[in-house]
């Protein structure tokens, strides 16, 4: 089997031991497919599927949210811009000289 077939299968098996659906004979093939880190990454990828899935749909914002939201942030006073000198300085690392 080229390895690109057998990375193949096991994501069957993992997916397989996640739904509870492995058959007998291949329990032990499907739990040694666990132990590498490809077999790690789809575990945790099949389970953020099936979070996404099963995750309930947000609820709708009421009519009219975007508007007042746009119009509330149009008010909010705006904090005065520094110059870029300013800006520069005030992101400067302070050095504080010691006892001399």
């Amino acid at each position: 089997m080229e390895p690109m077939d057998t990375n193949k299968k096991n994501r069957e098996l993992i997916s397989s031991l996640m739904d509870d659906a492995v058959p007998d004979g291949d329990l032990e093939l499907a739990m040694a497919a666990l132990g590498n880190p490809e077999g790690e990454d789809a575990w945790a990828a099949y389970h953020r599927i099936g979070d996404i899935l099963r995750a309930q749909a947000t609820p709708e914002l009421s009519p009219g949210f975007a508007a007042r939201l746009a119009a509330r942030l149009a008010d909010e006073p705006l904090a005065p811009r520094r110059s870029a000198a300013a800006s520069q300085a005030a992101d400067a690392p302070v050095i504080e000289a010691g006892p001399r």
